[in-house]
């Protein structure tokens, strides 16, 4: 069942679209369900609703497996450079200048956006959803990537079980290093790390050189959190219709207990 609603965002003064997938048993059991977190919305459920007409299929993946667990999707900010300025923590450093050829003064705005979640829509969850308020997850892709393992060094205690899929640390990618560094992520339980070996298809010097900044990562967060998975997706790209195919062995590692 999926339902959507809109919630105000106060730090942002404007309105966003919450979507909510519950599992079948929910309307006939009265237990509480494990809640996953998830970045651009609108992109994870359903292909009618995603911006380029492919999802991450979630809806039916949930479905057809039996995972009971409820799902959170937090749409996305389409307006101009505001998706990259809510999920970058930090203004974007001298890596995103490599990257892009020009130094970019977007991002920042990622403590806001996830202090939102924290402070205003997980409160409004766990009060309208039977939800076991301590069993809480994350996941994102590229940017959403990002915001999830800044959300995984804050809040360690909330977000146990985060993945980051084909993650776009190069926006921050000096000061989510050293933010890690300093983290404890003794209360971490798992997370979850891919990335793929075409993900800008032809341009062999770029993804090099993406591999080897988010093997750096991943091994900074591997030698913090006993249970850490990362996989090097052979001919994986950076689109929807890739990342989708991923969604088994994501959610399989993340909530394997639940299996």
């Amino acid at each position: 069942m999926l339902e959507k609603f809109s919630v105000y965002m106060t730090e942002f003064e404007q309105e966003r679209t919450v979507r909510v997938f519950l599992p079948e048993s929910y309307s006939t059991e009265n237990k509480r369900y494990p809640v996953l977190y998830m970045h651009d919305g609108q992109n994870v459920f359903e292909d009618e609703d995603a911006i380029k007409g492919v999802s991450l299929g979630l809806k039916d993946y949930l479905i057809d497996s039996g995972l009971e667990i409820i799902v959170i999707g937090l749409d996305l900010n389409s307006e101009g450079e505001e998706r990259v300025n809510e999920y970058c923590p930090w203004v974007n450093g001298e890596t995103a200048k490599k990257v892009l050829g020009f130094a970019s003064p977007s991002g920042g705005k990622g403590e806001a956006y996830l202090d939102f979640i924290i402070h205003e829509l997980k409160p409004l969850i766990d009060r309208k959803y039977r939800t076991l308020e301590h069993h809480t997850s994350m996941a994102g892709i590229s940017l959403g990537g990002l915001i999830s393992t800044y959300a995984a060094c804050r809040y360690p205690h909330v977000f146990k079980r985060v993945a980051a899929i084909s993650p776009g640390y190069y926006r921050n990618q000096e000061e989510i290093e050293s933010f890690i560094k300093e983290s404890d992520l003794s209360s971490m339980e798992k997370f979850y790390m891919d990335f793929g070996t075409k993900e800008l298809r032809d341009d062999e010097e770029m993804n090099a050189f993406f591999l080897e900044t988010i093997s750096g990562v991943y091994q900074l967060l591997n030698d913090k959190i006993k249970d850490t998975k990362f996989q090097k997706i052979e001919g994986g790209v950076h689109d929807y219709t890739d990342f989708r195919k991923r969604v088994p062995d994501v959610m399989d590692y993340l909530f394997s207990d639940l299996k």
